[in-house]
């Protein structure tokens, strides 16, 4: 087992390293702020413990976790990995730097991959003398419970690169996608963007509240959506499929979105869904909350293996 280093112990970062050690390889962890990444590995068990009581690790906790150790230094976690998972701030200027120093550290054939939400590859890693072995590998938030992961490469990154990232990813247990093209946001960004402006716009415009947009999503389209994506969604609601979908509603769909003007978020309309959403949620149970989250997706997640097990 390679080992993997991971660098920047936030939550992405922390759970980046239960992704890699709860499916066997040794993870290093380096965080340049002091004590971030020892206090990382306590935070890093009791996750451990809730994915265990969800029934979605195997071994026990102590085990996964005795995978894990901190670095005092960025050199020392990277020395002998295989790869690495960069998660430090969403800024360009510091990427840049970041992956200079992992650049001029790692072994030459480690793979070198940013968590970054926003910044194409190109931008952070052109400048670096092993560009060639950089990418993005972009999770999803959890990602040691949601799998999905998006591998955007530059175009100078190596198709070699982009297959070992492949691999590992599969082999770890998380789905990767290739974004095949260098675009702003990557994928699953840019469809959240959609939505989530469609969602504003008919709260702001009266349409609906925001407590009833989110059941629409939870309880309708959200449903189908855990285990189909959208294309296979259309290709089962018409007799025909995709084609006799397009012939039905192509045009309805495109004519009911024509001229849709999408208001920033700001002013009275981030104030107003603030206050529904207050009502709703007192902004003091918002970590109560977001653990119930977790619990929830953890919880989804051994749902979906099951069912899948079933299946084959």
């Amino acid at each position: 087992m390679e080992t993997i280093a991971i660098i920047g112990t936030g939550l992405i970062g922390r759970a980046w390293a239960t992704v890699f050690a709860r499916a066997g390889h040794p993870v290093r962890l380096f965080d340049a702020a002091p004590g971030a990444a020892d206090k990382a590995l306590g935070l890093i068990r009791e996750g451990l413990s809730e994915l265990r009581a969800a029934q979605l690790v195997d071994e026990a906790p102590d085990t996964i976790a005795a995978r894990i150790s901190a670095a005092t230094t960025l050199q020392d976690a990277v020395r002998d990995a295989g790869y690495v998972q960069e998660n430090t701030s969403e800024r360009e200027d510091i990427k840049r730097q970041v992956f200079s120093d992992l650049d001029a550290a790692a072994p030459p054939d480690c793979i070198l991959a940013s968590s970054t939400s926003t910044i194409q590859t190109s931008r952070f890693a052109g400048h670096v003398p092993g560009r060639h072995r950089c990418l993005v590998a972009h999770p999803v938030n959890p990602p040691h419970i949601v799998p999905i992961v998006e591998l955007s490469p530059a175009p100078f990154t190596a198709p070699e690169v982009v297959e070992r990232t492949r691999a590992l990813h599969e082999k770890v247990g998380q789905v990767p996608i290739l974004v095949k093209k260098e675009i702003e946001g990557f994928i699953l960004n840019r469809l959240q963007a959609a939505l989530l402006l469609e969602a504003w716009h008919l709260v702001d415009e009266g349409y609906v509240s925001t407590e009833d947009l989110d059941k629409t999503i939870r309880d309708g389209l959200g449903l189908r959506w855990a285990f189909m994506g959208p294309f296979e969604t259309i290709d089962l609601n018409a007799p025909g499929g995709i084609s006799d979908y397009a012939d039905r509603f192509g045009e309805k769909l495109h004519g009911m979105m024509q001229g849709t003007q999408y208001r920033r978020w700001e002013g009275d309309l981030v104030a107003r869904v603030e206050a529904e959403r207050r009502k709703l949620m007192p902004q003091s149970e918002h970590a109560e909350r977001e653990a119930w989250r977790d619990r929830r997706l953890m919880a989804l997640v051994a749902h979906k293996r099951a069912q899948d097990k079933g299946h084959r």
